[in-house]
């Protein structure tokens, strides 16, 4: 069950928490070939599973953006907000991917709100960190610093 946070004060009231982990999602060719078409990145190491096989990892990888992606709809299994009138992705800084993610394997997230802070037009800025976990690895799928704002 998510934690619910209703307007902006109880946002505010977020800030240096630790939110915990989301449900493991795996990664399927299905999901990658998906993201190959939406994306156009349609790279072998990503969508020929037969030349994978024979490559570095010896089968395909998700791509690091689509695991990026995922960051949204698995923080949303972790915090939800109400009492907003709009609530808008303001960027993310410093995205690294410091391990492949076979198909096959599972990944989650693991989030906390960092920092938030007041912004124009009565709105605050959430700071998350994202850490996507690869399970049975020591090393992380993706780390990233995701920015949100909301409006009352």
């Amino acid at each position: 069950m998510p934690l619910t946070a209703h307007g902006i004060p109880e946002i505010l009231a977020l800030g240096g928490r630790d939110l915990g982990r989301s449900e493991w999602k795996e990664v399927t060719q299905e999901l990658i070939d998906a993201y190959a078409c939406v994306s156009g990145d349609h790279q072998w190491i990503h969508t020929d599973v037969e030349r994978a096989a024979a490559g570095p990892y010896g089968r395909t990888i998700a791509h690091g953006y689509m695991v990026l992606s995922w960051g949204i709809p698995m923080f949303g299994e972790l915090l939800r907000v109400s009492g907003v009138g709009r609530a808008l992705n303001y960027g993310v800084n410093r995205v690294r991917y410091p391990a492949p993610v076979p198909v096959g394997s599972r990944v989650r997230l693991h989030a906390t709100v960092t920092a938030v802070s007041e912004v124009s037009r009565g709105g605050v800025q959430m700071t998350r960190g994202f850490t996507f976990e690869l399970e049975g690895s020591e090393k992380p799928a993706c780390v990233a610093e995701s920015l949100t704002h909301f409006y009352p």
